[in-house]
């Protein structure tokens, strides 16, 4: 892509050769601008950005008086000149922003599906041994963590701990996930609670890599969990 991003533009400039002498320069920046922003869809800085840069040498060289030289003499030209490589720049940014947004919206759509698929196996009267299986899949690939484990009982340890409220605590101490990570020193618990009830816990792993989910991350990780404590609360009651 980057050497498209240099090469294009030279082609669509030595095209217009011809017909230089008849249309103004401005037509032949934003025919320019086309390639440009055509590159920069496929959300690459680097290539948007030589797009823009290999567009106004190029411009420059065959497009503006005198040709085939680097050197401009009307302002106009060197203003359109300007303006391809500021525009270039802008364009690419826009680019990635969209991409940017496109791929936290399949993010959210993710989560949410997950979530959802967990309450109908809940609705369904899914097995414990299934929903828990389930669930641990989910909050494996919603954390980005190496996996996790479902331990029964009430039992409280030293471990780390992912809250309700999302955050993430070690003893008093309040661990900056989005700067340092989960643990990989030790599990992370995330508690199954209901009514009030600890019904057991979530031992999270991220010992192979640093793994940084976010708020809205960890909050959909804190539903999965209370999920599977709406679920576990009606078997243990009628036991």
């Amino acid at each position: 892509m980057t050497a498209a991003a240099v090469v294009v533009p030279l082609v669509v400039c030595a095209v217009l050769i011809p017909f230089r002498d008849s249309f103004d320069n401005s037509n032949g920046a934003l025919v320019l601008v086309l390639v440009i922003v055509a590159v920069a869809a496929f959300g690459i800085r680097p290539a948007g950005v030589l797009a823009a840069l290999s567009s106004a040498v190029w411009f420059d060289f065959f497009l503006t008086m005198p040709y085939n030289s680097l050197h401009i003499q009307n302002r106009d030209d060197i203003e359109t000149t300007v303006l391809l490589v500021v525009i270039g720049a802008a364009v690419t940014e826009i680019a990635l922003w969209g991409r940017r947004q496109q791929a936290r919206a399949s993010r959210h759509k993710g989560y949410l599906d997950g979530v959802l698929t967990t309450s109908a196996a809940v609705a369904e009267g899914a097995s414990t041994e299934d929903l828990i299986d389930r669930v641990n899949a989910e909050l494996t690939a919603v954390l980005r963590i190496d996996g996790c484990r479902f331990v029964a009982g009430d039992n409280q340890t030293g471990d780390p701990q992912l809250n309700h409220d999302g955050s993430v605590t070690r003893g008093t101490h309040t661990i900056k996930v989005e700067r340092d990570g989960l643990p990989t020193n030790s599990e992370t618990q995330l508690m199954v609670q209901h009514s009030g009830t600890t019904l057991g816990k979530f031992k999270l792993t991220a010992a192979t890599r640093i793994a940084r989910p976010d708020l809205e991350q960890r909050l959909v990780a804190v539903a999965l969990a209370d999920q599977v404590g709406a679920a576990l609360m009606p078997r243990q009651a009628s036991l």
